[in-house]
């Protein structure tokens, strides 16, 4: 009798202990999300806070599964061809920071996919808090910069279009778009309500337009649009699907409304106008964007070592190649390049099998894939090389995909209640 009395006294510090740890390390990726949405200043608030985080969990230990070598193999070689392309321009600086961005954003991505071994549905649902809270203030800052407000304007925006916390008005946009499909998907699936999640949506949708962005409105509609259909045929029964569609076509006519209304002002539309078009100068001819990237692909054919780290400019009368392919074998070399390209094909290969496979993730896997299959895309019209989210997108499909079947099954149910058969 004695011994039974004991046995909850010498557990209980155990298990408070536990729930600390587990509430601390919430709290760190939830820190790691919001920080992922400022980048104005290098090094950002995410390389500061990712050491943080990486401390806390160290605590414990991170445990690595064997099926994540793969990705972790293709990011290193991806990298050793980054190392070997910058060693002619060693005593360039802003060449070695990026050599070095590279590799934290490597480290970055492999951490990542590793803590998703153990409490993925509550980490993944502290990321997503994280990514909403971080998409208002990003888009905050971005409408202010874009009315001037304050006279902030010269802060948080570039070439007249909301740039907000970010330095590119493209890397706002693309950044929002995960926020904006997670919430979205909430209000389908019914664990948000239409009113809620619609006030959740405003700022950050606002702001997306007001970027002027196509890459970016473009991998919003994609993403959307495939999480939509991916939530469908993932729905549990026929009133989920039902509520799917219907709350998908309410949901489309308010921002066909508000798109309207933003439409009305004159200044809006003529900017929008010059934005929506597929016909831009600086698109065009031998020299333009598109001619620019035909013309070096031949220069790299004769050039295992790329042109180096932030060299394209060189070459070209542009920064950048606009199209991360052609950037991985200007930047990185052919092992570099050839690494970026295996990597991109197997990610689409364990994303796709990610999406169908049932369990307490598998939402927020519907969710992320969407918008980091459309950003795979969306490297053939920019460079996403260095973007911390799509590393982090990278990191968790990798992560969940690495799970053991007793580990994606622990948690919260793939979909809320309400909308599951009961028996």
């Amino acid at each position: 009798m004695s011994a039974f009395a004991e046995t909850p006294r010498q557990e209980a510090p155990n298990r408070r202990l536990a729930i600390s740890y587990a509430a601390l390390k919430r709290g760190a990726l939830w820190l790691l999300a919001v920080s992922s949405g400022i980048a104005l200043i290098e090094p950002s608030p995410y390389e500061i806070v990712f050491l943080l985080v990486l401390f806390v969990f160290a605590l414990t230990g991170i445990r690595f599964s064997q099926k994540l070598l793969p990705f972790a193999l293709l990011l290193l070689g991806y990298n050793i061809g980054g190392i070997f392309s910058l060693i002619p321009w060693m005593a360039d600086g802003a060449s070695v920071r990026f050599t070095a961005v590279s590799v934290y954003l490597m480290i970055t991505s492999v951490f990542v996919a590793g803590i998703m071994s153990q409490d993925a549905a509550g980490r993944l649902e502290t990321l997503r808090r994280g990514w909403l809270f971080a998409a208002w203030i990003a888009g905050i800052a971005g409408i202010l910069g874009y009315f001037d407000i304050a006279g902030l304007g010269e802060v948080f925006t570039l070439y007249n279009r909301a740039a907000g916390t970010f330095k590119d008005p493209n890397v706002l946009g693309s950044y929002l778009a995960l926020p904006l499909v997670y919430m979205l998907q909430r209000i389908l699936t019914g664990q948000t309500g239409m009113i809620r999640g619609l006030a959740a949506l405003s700022i950050p949708l606002v702001a997306l337009f007001f970027t002027f962005s196509r890459g970016a409105w473009g991998v919003f509609a994609g993403s959307a649009a495939l999480m939509i259909a991916l939530t469908f045929l993932a729905a549990p029964n026929t009133a989920a699907r039902a509520r799917i569609v219907g709350m998908s076509a309410a949901a489309l006519i308010a921002m066909i409304a508000a798109l309207l209304v933003a439409l009305s002002f004159e200044e809006v539309r003529a900017v929008f106008e010059i934005r929506a078009s597929l016909d831009q100068d600086y698109d065009q001819g031998v020299t333009g964007r598109f001619g620019n990237q035909l013309r070096a692909i031949p220069m790299l054919l004769d050039a295992p070592n790329g042109f180096g780290p932030l060299r394209f400019r060189w070459h070209f009368n542009q920064a950048d190649p606009h199209n991360v392919y052609i950037n991985a074998f200007a930047s990185y070399g052919w092992l570099g390049g050839l690494c970026w390209f295996a990597l991109t094909v197997v990610t689409i290969y364990v994303g796709w099998r990610l999406v169908f496979r049932r369990g307490a993730t598998q939402l927020h896997a519907i969710a992320i894939w969407s918008v980091l299959f459309v950003t795979i895309f969306q490297g053939l019209q920019i460079d996403t090389d260095h973007w911390r989210h799509l590393y982090l997108m990278m990191g968790l499909v990798w992560g969940l995909a690495a799970l053991d079947p007793e580990e994606k099954d622990a948690g919260a149910p793939a979909h809320p209640p309400p909308l599951r058969t009961t028996t």
